[in-house]
């Protein structure tokens, strides 16, 4: 009875299990049809959307039909533009062009030149779309000067020095462009020189300008010129981003130690040609000149010029001029057609150039230097270039440097206003003489001064004393004064009456004017303010004035000027503007033979 009672209770189990199974089955089928049902019913839904959108579709082209039917005209469609909807993804190309566009300081004439670069992705391509259009404008405005009239003597001699320097912007424009153009394909850009040559562009048309008086042509011409100035400013910000940056192809930055380029045994640069190796290994050699010349008929020439008129054209190498002991009253121009020129005379005191034109017997101030050099890689040693108009002439240069890669090694300039014309491009001096009174070292150039002496002569009575007057126009120049390990001290006549006379490092002759004295010694003759305006306020905000560990009684910085853009700056600052850095100094002046200080003096 019990087994019967057992089978009866697991029959039940089974009974109960498979009615349980089949429970679950209808549910999972309940499911699976409740899916169906929900996805059939959006499909519907959907289709039933669409349809209603086809159908107003539909009836706007069919009353358009009718409206044609019946001699009315149908709503025109929308035409495609040429280009990118505005709702369109920017392209690669034009996101990396707006971000080097966000350096620029006029970044609505850098981003109008998006559409023109829209199909490049190489910043080097949008740089030189940049270039390009400030050489546009450049010529632009110069096809605009034939418009002008000049009324007076003054005008158009300022006209005449306006052509040579439009033509030095055209010129210098078009090898920026050229020089980008090989670097898209060949490989590094070589941002030193291309720096070099922008800002002295905006140099050219700001000195253009300034040589004209005050009145409606000068502003005219200043409106001429602005658009190719933009674009020439921009270009100099894109460069200075796609360097710092370091993108593919940048120049790159260094310091005191770093070497930029590969070197032999001997410490040259591997590209030096033998000639160059054996005439500049030790700065004390003495050079084998190619031509002499002598005042006594001694030499091949009785004057510079001649010998200079003689080279002999496309010669390859350094040319050597000597240049015997006499006083040369002369006019001498290196042109651009002489690169690579050496002269040295027998001293500073003994091989001079001499002459006396001046602003006061109405020469203009880019004409009065005896002295000019245009042609790049020049290079001078114990050289004398002299001023002798004196105080009551105001300005009277003595030598207009504008060359690129210009060196001065042991030379002397002397005068009193403006002496020593700084005008473009990157200069380097050492152990030279520089005298005079008003700003007396003045230009726009990148311009470095190591161990020399800087003479403050006795001026006017009504006058005082700026021993700089840097001319940087707009803040993307790569351009300054650096005095450095040099001592800055009163002339002999000065010095007995130096407490009648005030005496400044500099004055900002132009809105961002830029210069840096450091590792020098200052004597007491310098105004406690250490600087002084130009005329009121102008540039107090946007000049760049900075002093690093000088020493001596005039060095004081406790009573400098409070101005926005005096700095005392540290050490790290300070590298920025050693001859590596600020001059790119290490691509031409390490190994040839210029006993240069690539970083700073220690104290």
């Amino acid at each position: 009875m019990a087994f019967q009672d057992f089978d009866q209770l697991t029959e039940r189990r089974k009974t109960e299990n498979a009615r349980k199974f089949k429970k679950r089955i209808i549910i999972a089928v309940v499911v699976i049809l409740l899916l169906v049902l929900i996805a059939v019913g959006a499909y519907f839904i959907v289709n039933k959307l669409n349809n209603k959108g086809t159908k107003k579709g539909n009836a706007k082209e069919g009353n358009a039909k009718q409206g044609k039917a019946a001699g009315k005209p149908a709503p025109k469609a929308p035409q495609p533009k040429n280009g990118p909807p505005k709702n369109k993804t920017p392209s690669n190309g034009q996101k990396i062009l707006k971000e080097m566009c966000s350096a620029a300081d006029y970044k609505e004439k850098c981003e109008g030149i998006i559409e023109k670069a829209r199909d490049e992705t190489k910043p080097k391509a949008f740089i030189k779309t940049a270039i390009s259009a400030a050489s546009d404008e450049a010529k632009s405005a110069y096809s605009k000067t034939a418009e002008l009239t000049f009324n007076s003597p003054e005008e158009k001699g300022a006209f005449e020095d306006c052509k040579v320097l439009f033509d030095d912007a055209k010129e210098e424009l078009g090898d920026a462009v050229s020089q980008l153009g090989n670097s898209i394909e060949s490989g590094k850009v070589r941002t030193g020189v291309l720096n070099s040559w922008l800002s002295a562009v905006i140099s050219y048309q700001q000195t253009c300008v300034d040589g004209f008086p005050d009145g409606k042509l000068k502003s005219d011409l200043e409106k001429m010129l602005q658009a190719s100035k933009e674009f020439t400013s921009n270009s100099l910000a894109m460069l200075s981003l796609f360097n710092q940056l370091q993108l593919p192809g940048a120049e790159a930055a260094t310091g005191s130690n770093r070497r930029l380029l590969s070197q032999d045994k001997s410490g040259f640069p591997t590209w030096m040609s033998h000639e160059d190796r054996r005439m500049l290994k030790k700065n004390d050699e003495k050079l084998t000149p190619n031509v002499t010349v002598a005042k006594d008929g001694s030499g091949n020439y009785k004057t510079i010029s001649e010998a200079l008129e003689k080279i002999p054209e496309k010669y390859e190498g350094r040319y050597v001029i000597y240049v015997k002991e006499g006083v040369y009253d002369e006019t001498v121009t290196v042109t651009k057609k002489m690169p690579n020129v050496t002269m040295y005379g027998d001293g500073s005191q003994k091989s001079v150039v001499t002459g006396n034109k001046n602003f006061a017997d109405k020469v203009r101030i880019f004409q009065t230097a005896p002295f000019a050099v245009l042609g790049e890689g020049f290079m001078a040693k114990s050289m004398g270039f002299r001023n002798t108009a004196g105080p009551e002439k105001h300005q009277a240069v003595a030598a207009r440097v504008q060359a690129d890669r210009a060196i001065f090694l042991n030379c002397r300039f002397e005068g009193y206003q403006s002496t020593l014309y700084t005008q473009t491009h990157r200069q380097f001096y050492k152990s030279c003489v520089i005298s005079g009174t008003v700003d007396f070292i003045f230009g726009d150039a990148a311009a470095i001064f190591q161990n020399c002496l800087i003479y403050v002569r006795k001026p006017l009575e009504n006058q005082q004393n700026t021993v700089t007057a840097q001319g940087r126009t707009d803040k993307q120049e790569t351009t300054g004064i650096v005095l450095q390990n040099c001592k800055i001290m009163p002339d002999k006549d000065l010095e007995p009456v130096k407490s009648q006379f005030k005496t400044y490092l500099g004055r900002p002759s132009k809105e961002f004017s830029r210069t840096i004295v450091m590792d020098s010694t200052i004597e007491d003759l310098i105004h406690p303010d250490g600087w002084t305006q130009w005329e009121g306020d102008f540039a107090l905000k946007t000049l760049y004035y900075a002093e690093y560990n000088n020493k001596g009684p005039g060095a004081k910085t406790d009573n400098r000027v409070k101005w926005d853009g005096y700095k005392k700056i540290d050490k790290q600052e300070a590298m920025h503007y050693t001859v590596g850095p600020f001059l790119k100094g290490h691509a031409w002046l390490m190994g040839v033979g210029v006993p240069a200080r690539f970083g700073l003096f220690e104290s």
